[in-house]
């Protein structure tokens, strides 16, 4: 497993990111393996979503690790899971769920610097311990930055901000973690600016109105993620198509 580790730590390039196509079951993971992708990663709204649950942890465990076994059935390529917070109510926690996910097969996971349902993040002592304990079983830990996440630009200046995610990125890198997700980012000075300060990889969550794949690349981004959007989008298409049969007309399809 280790080998699945570090070949999936080794596409983490600035300046040439890994593209992560969020995936939510073994058939869409199925269907983005057969593309060229490099490695697979699933987005915790989605595979909620796909079971009907809701986001944050509502998702029971055991069937996260059930949905990890089918995906990891469907492909050789690395695998890496969100996690949300960690699945633990403290570090120890932590490390036994995320422990968990490394023998499992995983090669890396997702964790949040938020308790689900919190809106505040925690401190980051807090923030430190929880990230060592899932980094020390050995597997590659993207490290979940909210700073920017509800981030107000009439109260919060872009500096501000900017520096408490270096604070943060230079934190969790002690900690062990492999690289810093920061979402709900889409300017490209402050995308820059984290991607030259941060010593770890930046990813960045691709939106709809934000830099294009290249522009995140020139900007140094090293993975770039399509989260939820991937399920919303085939859902939104599902239903669409549902209803234009049920009008009395034909599918796309």
């Amino acid at each position: 497993m280790t080998d699945k580790v570090a070949e999936f730590r080794a596409l983490h390039v600035p300046g040439n990111p890994l593209i992560l196509i969020n995936i939510w079951d073994a058939g869409s993971a199925r269907a983005v393996s057969a593309t060229g992708a490099k490695a697979i990663a699933t987005g915790s709204f989605g595979v909620a979503g796909a079971q009907g649950r809701a986001d944050g942890e509502d998702f029971p465990l055991e069937d996260v690790f059930e949905n990890l076994e089918r995906i990891l059935s469907v492909t050789d390529l690395p695998v890496t899971i969100d996690m949300e917070s960690g699945y633990g109510a403290d570090p120890a926690a932590v490390g036994v769920s995320v422990g968990r996910a490394m023998a499992a097969g995983a090669a890396g996971i997702n964790m949040e610097d938020r308790l689900p349902g919190a809106t505040d993040l925690l401190s980051i002592a807090e923030a430190i311990a929880r990230y060592r304990a899932a980094a020390d079983t050995g597997i590659f830990v993207n490290a979940r930055c909210d700073t920017f996440r509800g981030a107000d630009a009439a109260k919060d200046s872009d500096a501000a901000l900017v520096a408490a995610t270096i604070e943060r990125a230079r934190a969790y890198a002690d900690a062990g973690a492999g690289s810093l997700f920061v979402p709900f980012l889409l300017d490209p000075k402050c995308i820059g600016a984290i991607c030259d300060a941060s010593p770890l990889p930046v990813n960045i969550l691709r939106g709809k109105g934000g830099p294009t794949h290249k522009e995140l690349a020139d900007l140094g981004v090293a993975r770039i993620s399509h989260g939820h959007q991937p399920w919303a989008a085939a859902m939104a298409w599902l239903a669409a198509q549902a209803g234009q049969v049920l009008a009395g007309g034909e599918p796309d399809y």
